[in-house]
């Protein structure tokens, strides 16, 4: 794993290989958070009100060990067209090296067309953590306890 330091902000080496046709993920903006995945395909995908199809990048990548990539939605193509992420955020694990694919699924009443270089979703990678359960019989007290959705309140 290579870490570069950058301005405050760590980047990390992620090896890929490009099956597809279509350029590499980017980050947008100096601080975007996640990466544009467009759709790799050899002619367009048509997806009718609620349904769901799984859409290729033609991207395989191997992620250091201690990370994941999160497949989200483009919130543009979430609040205008009404295509979201079926499984969102989609985890690729650091041992997947398959393709990296998008479940998108039409929430609106129109059919959408999926078009071959289309941003589709956005990725993010992330660091995250493998935790030991330890069995107990009783948890700690806190002022929340059990009170689960809702329970805060609207203020």
């Amino acid at each position: 794993m290579s870490i570069i330091w950058t301005t405050g902000s760590i980047m990390i080496e992620v090896k890929v290989v490009n099956k597809g046709h279509q350029p590499l993920p980017a980050y947008s903006t100096p601080q975007s958070a996640g990466m544009d995945l467009r759709a790799n395909l050899s002619e367009p995908v048509t997806l009718r009100p609620m349904e769901r199809r799984l859409i290729p990048t033609g991207l395989h990548i191997a992620l250091p060990e201690g990370y994941e990539a999160q497949v989200r939605p483009r919130s543009g193509l979430a609040l205008k067209k009404g295509i979201t992420v079926l499984n969102s955020p989609g985890t690729i694990d650091a041992d997947y090296r398959g393709e990296v694919g998008v479940l998108l699924i039409n929430l609106s009443q129109e059919d959408f067309v999926v078009n071959d270089g289309e941003r589709i979703a956005q990725m993010v990678v992330a660091r995250h953590e493998q935790v030991d359960f330890a069995t107990v019989t009783v948890l700690d007290e806190t002022e929340r306890g059990e009170g689960g959705y809702g329970h805060t309140g609207v203020k």
